[in-house]
This record gives C-alpha cells, structure tokens and sequence, in this order.
C-alpha cells in the first residue's frame, strides 16, 4: 500500500484519528521534516474552520418526573456545586478546562483557571 504524498491536500482530508493525534502532538511521521512546526501548521490549517460546540457547566443534578412535570418560574434546582467551585468547561462533550464565571458588559464569560493536559485531551479524541 503506496504512503500518501503530505504535498497532496487532498490526502489531508482523509486523515484517520491515530494520524490526527500524531499531528496535533508534533510528532514525526505524516508532519515530519526538518521545519516540523511550520509542516504541522500547514497540515492542521484544514482544521482551523472546523465549528466546535462550547459548553460551560454550573452543576447538575437528578430529579424525578412528578418534580420536572410540577417545575415553574421561581422553581429551585438544587446542583451538586458548592458556591464559588469552579465551572466545567466542555468542547464537544469532553472536559477541556474548569474557571471561574466573569460579567463582561451584559454577558458572561468563564476565565479559565485550570486546562487539561493536552495529552489527556488528545486521548479522548477518538
């Protein structure tokens, strides 16, 4: 079976995920060369406008259906959060960083405090 050609963009589209990990890490194989960080930014540059969904997590909590079915305005949702724990930030399901919530103008944002490693991340790619 014929190594596809890294100058064929085309053959970058097809990338499986153990190929996608290598490349988010750096490491030599599809990426490689001597410039490794110019060839990965190259290679990656597909990905830049890929959309993500961003989630930002309060609490949670488990209810019963008499409960959901009687919920109103003034309702409380008890969470499983202390006040002042930090917020789970999630990209696409997965865990990627937890912060505190920060007002900026009329909305809200999250200032990250803690990010998860990149190699925990990059395992839960597949």
């Amino acid at each position: 079976m014929a190594t596809p050609d890294p100058s064929d963009r085309s053959s970058a589209h097809t990338l499986n995920p153990e190929e996608t990990a290598e490349l988010l890490r750096g490491e030599p194989g599809r990426a490689g060369g001597d410039n490794g960080a110019d060839t990965l930014v190259r290679d990656l540059e597909f990905l830049y406008e890929v959309p993500l969904q961003v989630s930002v997590e309060v609490g949670r909590a488990r209810i019963l259906l008499k409960d959901l079915l009687q919920m109103g305005e003034g309702y409380v949702v008890e969470l499983d959060k202390m006040a002042g724990e930090p917020l789970d930030l999630y990209v696409n399901g997965r865990l990627i960083a937890r912060g505190e919530a920060v007002r900026i103008g009329d909305k809200f944002g999250i200032k990250l405090t803690e990010v998860v490693s990149q190699s925990d991340r990059l395992e839960k790619l597949g």
